[in-house]
């Protein structure tokens, strides 16, 4: 008896092995019956574990299904909003241009361009500081005073009566911005796993390329108000953005939550489920992460990646095509022949599309758990549709043109959520993926700066010299992009050859577990 724990059946074995030869005939019956209750007992305590475990299952999925949709409802409204107003605020000087700003401030077509160009550097400096605070100041109170900030300085853009008081304010705009989408990458990179981030992030830039068809709407809605109030009509264009913009900043501090575990909206069980889903370096967030302090050899690790130089890269050039097209389409198609007034609604209709196509790329990119691969599919519609207008003969019908506009358009904004996914996902460990999203987004926008000089009034109306520098480099995004596969295909494979098992419990992207998106 003393071995009866070893193993289901020992009970049997046990009373086999001891039985006299003379009672062989008494000790089977015996370990027969007692096979027979021991095999009852298994049974009738097998049984329900299937059971349980599938009840266990689903009530785990309905959770998480009410922890998304909780979600998605409380966060990603404020973050349409605030995407919203950040390109409204940031490319609404393009609508105003089209009524007298430069003539009203006394500016030639050059120093239009400088103040163009003096958002970005700022801009591109703040991304990664302020992602590295971030966390420490907490989401709700940042963003929202970034937000706050950078609607008083649009407001204030209604009121400048020369181009240096527009240069200084451009570039003040763009410190206050420059934080807003490293900051919100980052953060929903803390609240939903690597599978759903790119939906979430596309769902953002569909709100992006909705800027733009809201943008010329309301610069036309904005503009009928006409001289009132002693402002001339591009001027309410910026006060009336910019009063919304900080109305936004008052609601985003009062609704946002900072982390799940945070989240007042969310019970005790949803927020239980919450966490665990996002623990484990499987997950894409780091085991560590809700223990880590600031490291620089993290900021140096996300600096180093090279996986965010390839998709910073190619960042560079969709960035170059969005900014560009968000800043000139409405006077690429005045200059098709629409009045100001017609390229105003005329500019909404490519952006819708494009937003469409965004979030079904989006959706897809998540089903299927992929990024890079899916970029390879994108990339070419701009890339055809950029090739196509730049080498359109001259007399072309400009309705031609404007049908280029739509495969341009919906090229550039859909392959944008995959690949700020793509290196998030990637990415395990808090700093260096706030490091790696912030660089490759300051990398990216010194395409603004481009951008600004692509598309000067003497190039129109065809612009071929611009629509040739943004297809050179959309086709050399698109090998960057094949790099960065290759590269994720070949850190998988080492990791299954053991060349990594060295970082077995660092809980970040170097763990054998940690297996890179493509």
């Amino acid at each position: 008896m003393t071995n009866l724990s070893h193993g289901r059946y020992g009970i049997t074995r046990i009373a086999h092995a001891s039985a006299p030869d003379g009672n062989n005939n008494n000790n089977n019956m015996k370990a027969e019956t007692i096979n027979i209750s021991v095999n009852q007992r298994d049974t009738q305590d097998e049984q329900p574990e299937p059971v349980q475990d599938e009840q266990m299952n689903q009530h785990e999925k309905a959770l998480t299904r009410r922890l998304l949709f909780k979600l998605d409802t409380r966060i990603l409204p404020i973050f349409i909003l605030l995407v919203l107003c950040s390109f409204l605020d940031r490319t609404n000087v393009g609508n105003a241009k089209l009524y007298n700003l430069e003539k009203d401030l006394g500016m030639s077509n050059t120093q239009y361009l400088q103040g163009l160009a003096a958002f970005y550097p700022l801009y591109i400096a703040a991304e990664i500081p302020s992602n590295l605070v971030l966390k420490r100041l907490t989401p709700s109170i940042w963003i929202a005073v970034l937000t706050f900030l950078w609607g008083l300085f649009c407001l204030f853009m209604g009121l400048v009566h020369n181009f240096s008081q527009f240069i200084a304010l451009r570039a003040l705009l763009g410190l206050a911005e420059g934080g807003l989408f490293p900051g919100m990458v980052l953060y929903l990179s803390g609240m939903y796993t690597r599978s759903e981030l790119a939906l979430r992030i596309g769902v953002l830039y569909t709100a992006t390329s909705l800027s733009g068809a809201f943008g010329g709407l309301l610069a036309r809605a904005m503009a009928s108000i006409g001289d009132k109030g002693g402002l001339v009509a591009w001027r309410w264009i910026f006060v009336i953005e910019g009063v919304f913009t900080c109305l936004v900043a008052v609601v985003t501090w009062a609704v946002l939550p900072d982390s799940i575990a945070k989240a007042k909206f969310l019970s005790e069980e949803e927020r239980a489920v919450g966490m665990k889903r996002l623990r484990g370096v499987e997950h894409g967030t780091g085991s560590k992460e809700g223990e880590e302090r600031f490291q620089v050899k993290e900021m140096v690790r996300g600096v180093a990646n090279v996986q965010t130089l390839l998709t910073a890269g190619a960042y560079f050039g969709l960035l170059s095509g969005i900014y560009s097209f968000g800043l000139f389409l409405p006077t690429i198609i005045r200059d098709l022949g629409y009045t100001a007034n017609e390229a105003q609604l005329w500019s909404v209709i490519p952006y819708a599309v494009a937003a469409c196509t965004t979030l079904a790329v989006a959706f897809l990119s998540d089903r299927l758990k992929i990024r890079g691969i899916i970029m390879l599919c994108t990339m070419p519609i701009a890339i055809i549709g950029y090739a196509a207008i730049a080498n359109l003969p001259v007399g072309t019908h400009p309705k031609t043109k404007y049908g280029m506009t739509f495969m341009m358009a919906v090229g550039i904004y859909s392959s944008v959520p995959p690949n700020l996914a793509w290196l998030s996902n990637n990415s395990a460990g808090h700093y260096k993926r706030a490091t790696a999203s912030a660089l490759q987004l300051a990398i990216a926008n010194c395409g603004g700066i481009l951008a600004v000089f692509l598309y000067p009034d003497v190039d129109g109306p065809s612009y071929n010299r611009g629509h040739t520098i943004v297809l050179g480099l959309l086709v050399a995004g698109w090998f960057l992009i094949l790099g960065n596969v290759l590269y994720c295909a070949k850190v998988n494979r080492d990791k299954a050859r053991g060349l990594y098992d060295k970082y077995i419990g660092l809980g970040d992207d170097r763990e054998p577990g940690f297996k890179m998106v493509m």
